[in-house]
């Protein structure tokens, strides 16, 4: 058997060495930007007892389970961003480029590349010494594990027996070019950034530790995407209640399931605050918050003073509440967006500024009349550039273009004065 599996290793080996003469042919320069699940720093205070500890595999039920009552909402949320912001590594969720010319990415060191090759056994990246191509500078790992849904970008992880890294290459959606990973060093060969659970809370539904070290999980304990239970809370003990002979009425206190529609305003916030205000630093273990929490008391997030910048990613919760707009507390992440179905775009978005403000108060309506009703997002949550998720590819700083969630008036924008 050990002699198969070496015959089989040498076999995947030489394909590698072959594509990656292949590719050589068709170099390209790649530069783009990255993707939303760059580590966090922080790995948790030790010593800190959980209001919570993380729930055991047997407390999910699984997003099956959940459609079997709740047909409507899972037709609609499995097309959804959150939904595909993880999954398992193959030819229908990987959307970068492996043609030839294509599939590489140039480094500030000219003899080194990376490619990026569609093998019959699965997909992989290869850091390529040019001048010597015969070695692939000892490093070939295969795609395992998508992080993101390509609305912006992909960034990839493999596995090392239990151990969970992030691949050197990016692909970003909005140049359709292969780019240097965030957090890599660009021109160096390094396979090595571990995959943290912080990075895990926020790009997947469900994991067991099996550290240390910090990126050692228990492989099939991992449910990538988020689903139903990352936002409602584990639901095995509701599913069962639901089927019994005497299931609880509608909002009973026994229905053993968060409806977050049902929260404060604040726990509302705490609850999109999880994964949308930034890294933070764990005061708990991974996956100790449940939905109707005090995020404060697991994760403890800088607040930036009302007057300072606040970067456009994973700072949206932060962003909103330095808004006007949120001062009329009213004001949620559910107010515009719906978890449940698909990204709108932002025309659409702009239809609920509307239910509060009135387009004939705009000082531009004059001039652009009834046109300006789906103008509100573009004028006053205008997209910018990241300066907190940047990646270094190929001599280039590339970084992230998302909106802002601050709601102001900007003059850039909208011509007139702040």
């Amino acid at each position: 058997m050990d002699e198969a599996v070496g015959k089989g290793e040498r076999r995947a080996r030489r394909i590698l060495f072959c594509a990656a003469l292949l590719v050589l042919s068709g170099l390209t320069a790649a530069w783009a930007d990255a993707q939303e699940a760059a580590t966090p720093t922080g790995a948790g205070a030790a010593g800190v007892e959980a209001l919570h500890t993380p729930p055991a595999a047997s407390a999910y039920a699984g997003d099956a389970a959940c459609a079997s009552c709740h047909a409507k909402e899972a037709r609609t949320y499995v097309v959804s961003p959150h939904a595909a912001d993880s999954s398992v590594a193959g030819k229908k969720t990987i959307l970068g480029d492996f043609t030839t010319g294509k599939n590489v990415l140039k480094t500030p060191n000219p003899d080194l590349i990376f490619a990026m090759i569609a093998a019959p056994d699965g997909f992989y990246q290869s850091a390529v010494n040019i001048s010597n191509p015969q070695n692939l500078t000892g490093e070939a790992q295969r795609f395992d594990i998508v992080i993101g849904s390509g609305r912006r970008g992909q960034t990839y992880l493999y596995w090392k027996d239990d151990e969970l890294f992030e691949l050197p290459v990016t692909w970003w959606t909005e140049t359709h070019k292969w780019i240097n990973s965030p957090g890599y060093v660009d021109g160096g060969v390094h396979f090595d950034r571990p995959i943290i659970p912080r990075c895990l809370e926020c790009h997947a539904t469900a994991f067991q530790t099996a550290q240390p070290p910090l990126n050692k999980y228990v492989r099939e304990s991992l449910v990538l995407g988020i689903g139903c239970e990352k936002c409602h809370g584990p639901g095995a003990e509701h599913v069962a209640r639901e089927k019994s002979a005497h299931p609880p009425g509608d909002g009973s206190p026994e229905i053993a399931i968060v409806n977050p529609a049902r929260l404060t305003h604040t726990r509302q916030l705490d609850l999109c605050g999880l994964c949308h205000a930034g890294a933070g630093v764990p005061q708990t273990a991974a996956q100790s918050f449940r939905p109707g929490d005090e995020l404060a008391k697991y994760l403890t997030i800088t607040i930036p003073p009302p007057d300072a910048p606040v970067d456009v990613h994973g700072n949206q919760v932060q962003a909103l509440e330095h808004s006007k707009c949120f001062t009329s507390g009213k004001l949620t992440c559910s107010t515009c967006h719906n978890v449940h179905e698909k990204q709108q775009d932002a025309a659409s978005f702009s239809a609920h500024c509307l239910t509060c403000h009135s387009v004939h108060a705009c000082p531009r309506f004059k001039e652009m009349g009834e046109s300006i009703r789906t103008k509100c997002i573009g004028c006053h949550m205008p997209e910018g550039r990241s300066q907190a998720l940047t990646a270094e590819s190929n001599g280039d700083m590339v970084r992230a273009r998302l909106r802002t969630h601050r709601i102001a008036i900007y003059p850039q924008e909208t011509g007139t004065k702040d």
